[in-house]
């Protein structure tokens, strides 16, 4: 049985989509407590599964695992109405791997197929292993420079600490890398984020049907939970609201001073 963890809007209000968030290297469902209670706020269904180990040595059961994992979180969510849509997937790190490698390609009929894809802190085609330095300490510094998303990683046991030395497999890293899924996407990366390789996101977006790359200045490698998670909740938010509007951004800027 598929392990979440759900975050539910205030009481009486519609809920507005339906968000699922695969975690990445070492993190844990608890990784996304205050990502997930943001968006849950704003009247989404959020639900945080396992991260996914990827196995090296055949990547398709990895993915035939994922997808298993995804179609029983949708399933699990369905109301008396039905799922509500949209359905958005949004992964970070390895989790961004293997969503863009699983939806990569044709779109499919099945329940579980999202609306859109969020990709957070994809790792470039050139991350090395031993980036993150061999510590704990060198590897809060490649993922945050926020004191309360390091100390939380710090205190929850089930972290796995040193995983982002661990090697993606570098067959699910190209197809994630050549997608070509129709889906509307949001790719979100860290300036500072030691593992991106900007100009190879900047590439996959405008590859992408419907892609749009937003970059976060001072962010590292945990994009969605770095200081700047507020602003990176509203930019998801805003890209979640887009989705309801046909992609029609609902705020244009006429003028501006900055």
């Amino acid at each position: 049985m598929t392990q979440y963890t759900d975050h539910h809007g205030p009481d009486g209000l519609l809920v507005r989509g339906t968000i699922l968030v695969v975690p990445g290297r070492g993190e844990t469902r608890a990784t996304y407590a205050r990502f997930g209670a943001r968006l849950a706020a704003d009247a989404y269904r959020v639900r945080v599964i396992d991260p996914l180990a990827l196995d090296a040595e055949d990547t398709a059961v990895s993915l035939t695992e994922l997808e298993a994992r995804l179609a029983e979180a949708v399933e699990d969510t369905t109301s008396q109405d039905g799922v509500v849509r949209p359905v958005v997937l949004v992964g970070a790190d390895s989790g961004a791997v293997a969503l863009a490698a699983l939806l990569g390609g044709a779109p499919s009929p099945a329940a579980w197929w999202p609306n859109a894809l969020v990709l957070a802190g994809l790792p470039g085609p050139s991350a090395k292993t031993g980036a993150a330095g061999g510590t704990w300490d060198a590897e809060l510094d490649v993922r945050t420079s926020c004191p309360t998303h390091r100390g939380r990683l710090t205190q929850d046991p089930e972290v796995r600490r040193g995983s982002l030395d661990d090697a993606l497999p570098d067959s699910l890293v190209g197809a994630a890398y050549d997608s070509e899924a129709p889906l509307p996407t949001l790719l979100l990366v860290g300036d500072s984020d030691p593992l991106a390789d900007e100009e190879a996101l900047a590439r996959l977006a405008k590859s992408l049907p419907l892609a749009r790359l937003s970059v976060v200045h001072g962010a590292h490698h945990d994009v969605l939970n770095d200081l700047q998670h507020r602003s990176v909740a509203a930019e998801v938010i805003s890209f979640l609201e887009a989705l309801r509007g046909d992609l029609r951004p609902l705020v244009s800027v006429r003028s501006s001073a900055w």
